[in-house]
């Protein structure tokens, strides 16, 4: 499939993103735009995040055109809901749904494929992390970030993912707490990336965590009260933003654990903005059979997504 390439779009509450894929399946464009957030504010209202994607679109979509050039789009795919699930709705990504659309009428009716969000971080960490190709089975992902902390099972259906909930958070996502516990010490959200390089200063010794996983279900509302504890107390951000790490790490460890305990050593692949952290990747990769994306593929992204919409207009065209 040469001079042929598909479009991935996703408007995540955080980022807005294209991707291009040329017809063997590699990702030739990553291109991503954050949505600003204001200093203090923990997020943004799904209002505000749509204006935001509206205003970010046409010049990411210019960029995208110029790594277009003269290869032949095949078709779009696009993010239009969060979850693989019913009723799964989010106003953000009806951004990228009007995007990819209006982009499929002015290319003469192109097909347009849609995606869950969480399918499009799962195909970008299989891809990122080599193990497609390697997963011929069913596998557990965990997709964690702002929005999401949730175990999958999954199974490769050949042109998406069949995926059943098995586990997962029961009150604030990792993502959330991690950032509840940046922004309360002044620091921008997102606040993920600048506590990492705080909690890789750190030389304080951190306390034993008193995580809380029952099964394959964790709380981490409690990591709110004990960051704003150790911070009033110490004032330190390092050491805090390392005691922040440490129980997301821990907990995710336990989940994983009792997850092996369950279904053996299925393949595990980390998916999700959280798991771009170094500090949390180190606690995990402990396990054999176990897949991280990389940095750049782990945050919000539409590379997943173009991926595919490969994959989905090549099953309907019985080609490859």
């Amino acid at each position: 499939m040469k001079n042929v390439c598909f479009v991935g779009i996703d408007t995540s509450n955080y980022t807005t993103s294209a991707a291009l894929c040329d017809g063997e399946g590699n990702i030739i464009a990553n291109l991503k735009s954050p949505l600003s957030v204001k200093q203090g504010e923990r997020g943004l209202r799904q209002s505000d995040a749509v204006f935001a994607h509206i205003k970010n679109l046409p010049a990411l979509m210019r960029a995208l055109f110029e790594k277009i050039g003269d290869r032949k789009v095949a078709a779009i795919g696009v993010s239009a809901y969060p979850r693989d699930a019913k009723d799964s709705y989010m106003p953000c990504f009806l951004s990228g749904v009007a995007a990819a659309n209006s982009f499929s009428a002015g290319a003469g009716g192109i097909p347009v494929f849609e995606f869950s969000h969480q399918s499009g971080h799962i195909m970008a960490a299989l891809y990122s992390s080599g193990a497609l190709g390697k997963i011929d089975s069913d596998f557990a992902a965990f997709h964690v970030s702002g929005g999401t902390t949730e175990i999958i099972l999954a199974k490769n259906d050949g042109d998406s993912f069949s995926v059943e909930l098995i586990g997962g958070t029961e009150d604030l996502n990792a993502g959330q707490a991690i950032d509840r516990a940046g922004v309360m010490m002044g620091l921008k959200f997102p606040c993920g990336r600048e506590m990492e390089s705080l909690a890789l200063e750190n030389k304080g010794k951190i306390p034993c965590a008193k995580i809380s996983v029952k099964g394959l279900g964790c709380n981490l509302s409690g990591l709110e009260n004990l960051a704003s504890k150790i911070y009033s107390e110490s004032s330190d951000k390092a050491f805090t933003s390392a005691v922040v790490f440490d129980f997301v790490g821990k907990t995710l460890v336990k989940l994983s654990e009792n997850l092996t305990e369950t279904f053996g050593e299925i393949p595990i692949v980390y998916a999700g903005g959280v798991m771009s952290n170094s500090i949390i990747k180190n606690m995990l990769s402990k396990r054999k059979n176990t897949f991280f994306a990389t940095p750049e593929f782990s945050a919000d992204n539409a590379a997943g997504t173009a991926l595919l919409c490969r994959r989905k207009y090549l099953s309907q065209n019985e080609t490859e």
